[in-house]
């Protein structure tokens, strides 16, 4: 049974000079545990796919629906109280808030959850640990190298145990040892406890890894493979 579901994605950007249509009527299903992968060249929609399925963009035309809820309908208040329960993040450019340490970069998810101080000392502590950073709990993103944000990150994103996460181009900025450390912790974490993972993606390292590969090509999905991994 699928998680989540578009039904005719359509976007259409309006420029100074043109309209853009950046989705022409996307037609996918995700079901729940599934890695995935969705590609194509630079300007084929990837992104702009990813943040529609995530509530951060709506779409010209067309449905989201995320555990047969119709997101696309919520309004914004609604839409944002959905996306903190159920929607885990990662983003190119990490996204740490620069005067929090790490740990309270963790923590901030949780805090807009209003849970306990002990909870969120807890889980931010765990998670940190997790992705191997327990030296660094106390230390700002600007000591920290890119492949250590991007764990930050995750352990972010991780922190309000969400049923999804998206991530987009989350290795671009890696180096290669970087990177697959990154990859390692999101297969476990994929395989280990069940969550759905998506990325948008042109990395290989990351299709290579990926139990389902989508290719958009102008806005259209011209494949959609599935591999035993």
């Amino acid at each position: 049974m699928s998680v989540i579901k578009t039904e005719k994605i359509v976007k259409i950007y309006n420029s100074k000079h043109l309209p853009v249509k950046a989705l022409k009527g996307v037609d996918i299903e995700i079901e729940k545990g599934e890695f995935t992968a969705i590609v194509g060249p630079s300007g084929s929609g990837k992104t702009t796919l990813l943040n529609i399925i995530g509530g951060l963009d709506k779409p010209t035309e067309g449905k989201v629906f995320i555990d047969n809820e119709e997101i696309t309908q919520l309004t914004d208040s609604k839409l944002i109280d959905f996306r903190l329960k159920n929607i885990g993040f990662v983003f190119q450019s990490y996204n740490l808030i620069p005067v929090l340490t790490a740990k309270e970069n963790v923590s901030f998810i949780m805090l807009l959850q209003k849970k306990s101080q002990k909870e969120m000392d807890q889980r931010a502590e765990e998670l940190l640990n997790e992705v191997g950073l327990s030296d660094k709990f106390n230390v700002r993103p600007n000591k920290l190298s890119g492949g250590q944000q991007q764990r930050v990150a995750v352990a972010r994103a991780l922190a309000s145990r969400p049923k999804f996460i998206l991530a987009d181009e989350p290795t671009a900025n890696l180096d290669t040892e970087s990177a697959f450390n990154l990859l390692d912790i999101m297969a476990r974490l994929n395989k280990e406890e069940n969550i759905t993972l998506i990325f948008s993606t042109h990395d290989q390292r990351v299709i290579e890894r990926a139990r389902r590969v989508i290719t958009l090509v102008d806005g259209e999905v011209s494949s959609d493979e599935h591999f035993d991994r």
